[in-house]
């Protein structure tokens, strides 16, 4: 059985879009789904109970805490089998990626992590934002990390290795950096849809969240271990690749210069609690 773990805090907007779409084609007993819906002030549970449509293999777990971390850890404790999924409840993941993650990770050779790539969808979002994602996009470290695709799969031996790391804001870099590049796998024409923000304000508050985990990470990692920081060089190839988008990367620095001084205070006062939350990508399709 498949476990697929879902931490979700007030997605009741988005949460009913991504079990729709896992558990449309699914067969009876492939999934073991566990929603855990943390500190949620809305009716995100409610919503997950109603789109289970009653299926056993799907529970929905809740805690007053709102935190993903600990949502997290309680859905591990709670999940049933491998391989094991985490997906962000603001993400869309269908039958068919679910399952060629879990195969991916099933058998001699197996890598230990896996995760699809990304469609991030574009439309109805200002100019921005776009010209920020197709930097983004380009980065190798993004190109190549497990991180931000919205899922990520491990084995047996992969849960292990994620299981010891320290619980961080970061957690879906913190799991991308622990495995070397020969124990992880990104999948071909496997998708994940990523719902960027509608604004760049909203961008922006991602962008300090990301900078403050990647910070906390720092700290704890101590100095010389792996880092997904964006080197100038590699803003400089991608200008150089394609200068159509030197204008894009001018912007990407401008966001890139304003979260670091955006986490300067959440990093001085050691706050990697307070999760700078985009809502304007939870409206929409």
């Amino acid at each position: 059985m498949i476990s697929v773990v879902i931490p979700a805090h007030n997605e009741a907007r988005v949460i009913g879009r991504l079990l729709d779409a896992l558990l449309r084609d699914a067969r009876h007993g492939e999934f073991d789904v566990v929603v855990v819906a943390n500190g949620c002030t809305d009716d995100t549970a409610d919503v997950a109970e109603r789109h289970a449509g009653g299926d056993p293999h799907v529970r929905v777990l809740t805690t007053p805490v709102a935190s993903k971390r600990e949502a997290l850890r309680l859905g591990d404790a709670a999940a049933r089998g491998f391989p094991r999924l985490y997906v962000d409840a603001d993400v869309t993941l269908d039958t068919a990626a679910a399952r060629a993650l879990a195969t991916r990770l099933t058998g001699p050779g197996a890598p230990l992590a896996a995760a699809p790539e990304r469609r991030l969808a574009l439309a109805g979002r200002p100019w921005t934002v776009r010209a920020y994602y197709e930097v983004w996009s380009r980065l190798p470290q993004v190109r190549n990390g497990l991180f931000a695709r919205g899922a990520i799969g491990v084995n047996r031996e992969g849960n292990d290795r994620i299981r010891a790391l320290p619980l961080v804001m970061a957690d879906d870099l913190a799991a991308s950096l622990a495995f070397r590049d020969a124990e992880r796998a990104i999948l071909s024409g496997v998708w994940a849809v990523i719902h960027p923000p509608r604004t760049f304000a909203d961008l922006l508050r991602r962008r300090i969240r990301a900078a403050t985990g990647v910070g906390e990470l720092e700290r704890v990692a101590g100095a010389g271990a792996p880092s997904a920081r964006t080197a100038p060089r590699d803003l400089v190839a991608v200008a150089a690749r394609e200068p159509r988008l030197l204008p894009a990367v001018a912007l990407f620095v401008a966001v890139a210069v304003l979260a670091r001084f955006g986490a300067r205070a959440p990093l001085r006062a050691g706050d990697f609690d307070t999760w700078l939350r985009d809502e304007s990508s939870r409206t929409g399709p």
